[in-house]
Order: structure tokens, then sequence, then C-alpha cells
């Protein structure tokens, strides 16, 4: 079982940054491929980025190749998501999410997810 808290949303305006954090339990978290997705209001949820166990590899959403980079502490346990130059349709709930597969970008393939952390980007 791993339990996954995100934290660091927020309301920001456009052209600004936030980071995101999820704090993961478990002694096996450097074995997860660790994903963020979003979902605003009305549409599917949406993969944003995956980093492999190791830290090694990354993937992302092509909106945000060049604004946000993933990365993780495996001593710490925790992922993170730097956001730069938000804009406003990078409004959404952001979650986290383990998967036990290689750096894995669809939903069904992550076990484990957080609760979300809202971020909000104005005009």
């Amino acid at each position: 079982q791993v339990q996954l808290v995100e934290s660091g949303g927020g309301l920001v305006q456009a052209g600004g940054s936030l980071r995101l954090s999820c704090a993961a339990s478990g002694r096996t978290f450097s074995s997860y491929a660790m994903g963020w997705f979003r979902q605003a209001p009305g549409k599917e949820r949406e993969f944003v980025a995956v980093i492999g166990g190791s830290g090694s590899s990354t993937y992302y959403v092509d909106s945000g190749k060049g604004r946000f980079t993933i990365s993780r502490d495996n001593a710490k346990n925790t992922v993170y998501l730097q956001m730069n130059r938000l804009k406003p349709e990078d409004t959404a709930v952001y979650y986290c999410a383990a998967s036990a597969y290689y750096n894995v970008r669809h939903y069904y393939e992550y076990a484990y997810w957080g609760q979300g952390t809202q971020v909000t980007v104005s005009s």
C-alpha cells in the first residue's frame, strides 16, 4: 500500500510559479514510477508528467514541456512538480499517483492516488 498526500497548490497570477509536492508512505517508494495528473471542471483527467523510479527518466504532456519539471527525492519519499510560466488553462485539481509500471501515461495504469490539490491561475 502507498498513501500519497499532495501539497503546494494555490492561487497564482498568470506567468507565476508553483511547486507541488507529493509525500508518499511506504518503504518501496523508489520502485514506483510517479506521475502527476490534472482535472479541470467538466474535463477528463489529463496526464501531466511522469518520472521513473530512479529519477533518470521523465516525460511531459506537450503543453508542459519547457514549463514544468518533475523531480523526486527518494530519500524523502517525495515527488515534486515545479510549474513555471503558468497559464489560466493550467487551472485544475492536480493529483499525484504511483504506478508499478514503467513511465506510464494513462490514469488506469496507476494504482495509488492522492486526494489532489487545487491550482488556480488568474489572468
